[in-house]
């Protein structure tokens, strides 16, 4: 019987945080589609793996075996690929946003000047995984946003810290102020990531910075989406926005009232790895650093 690799890490979170939804969150997926991932892995199986209940997701005793022998199975798979990179010299990197790997460029331009045999491949994520690859095991290390769900997994290095703005529609009142208070803001839709809470998604609401007023949603995206602004609503983003999110309808002006955005090189815990990465990334974090 072949399964899939996913659907065991789905089994091992929701076993791990005996509740959907905390293993929703963590995985960055919906709970609805965590719910039919697990249903599908028990019908591969033909057995019960967790009991329901209001008080959230127990383990039956197939379900106990099988979280027993999962972990050892997903890090052998995950060394597995690691030593296949390795023997191709293949080198993963992820990343969110271009205004958060900045110079990596040329760090990465420099490296392979010095190490031609190995190839670095900068893969990019959007807003349903803020961990930009890192929590499915899809790439090394990556340029993340922080705060992010499962970050306390991962080993984080902060690097530098960027203040937010807000991207504003160019006929909008406030579009002619140098700065912009964000209560001024509240009552504005904005543009939300995903479409389920989470602190990632109230992070760039600012949701813990509105004295208790609640969000008000204009439109649900998986990147920053500069056409909604344009449309109507207005968004939170790093400054580095009003380089890479460039439209003729759309100004972003600084915002005062909410906290700035940091940004970190993260990476597994305690996993082995290549010494040439810990090169790349110690560049890396040296370049961005100096911003």
């Amino acid at each position: 019987m072949d399964v899939d690799t996913r659907l065991l890490r789905y089994f091992a979170a929701v076993a791990e945080e005996g509740s959907l939804t905390a293993a929703a969150e963590r995985l960055f997926v919906s709970q609805p589609a965590l719910t039919k991932q697990i249903r599908r892995l028990e019908d591969d199986l033909g057995v019960g793996l967790f009991r329901r209940s209001r008080s959230g997701m127990a383990l039956t005793e197939a379900g106990r075996e099988l979280a027993s022998r999962v972990p050892a199975l997903l890090d052998g798979w995950d060394e597995a690929v690691r030593a296949t990179g390795r023997a191709a010299r293949v080198l993963r990197l992820g990343f969110l946003d271009a205004g958060a790997v900045g110079a990596v460029h040329e760090v990465i331009a420099e490296f392979r000047q010095a190490q031609p045999q190995w190839r670095v491949e900068l893969r990019q994520f959007d807003w349903s995984d803020p961990s930009a690859g890192l929590a499915r095991g899809e790439v090394d290390a990556a340029v993340v946003r922080l705060p992010f769900p499962g970050q306390e997994r991962l080993a984080v290095r902060e690097l530098f810290v960027e203040e937010r703005g807000v991207l504003l529609p160019a006929r909008h009142p406030l579009a002619n102020s140098e700065t912009v208070e964000f209560r001024d803001l509240w009552d504005e839709p904005f543009v939300a990531a995903g479409d389920k809470p989470g602190a990632w998604r109230a992070h760039w609401l600012a949701a813990e910075e509105r004295d208790g007023c609640s969000v008000r949603v204009g439109a649900v995206t998986s990147r920053p989406d500069v056409a909604a602004v344009a449309g109507g609503c207005v968004a939170l983003a790093p400054a580095s926005a009003a380089r890479f999110h460039s439209h003729p309808d759309v100004v972003f002006r600084p915002v005062r009232g909410v906290s700035p955005s940091r940004v970190g090189l993260a990476q597994p815990r305690g996993r082995r790895h290549e010494v040439v990465l810990d090169e790349l990334l110690e560049a890396i974090a040296r370049r961005l650093s100096q911003r």
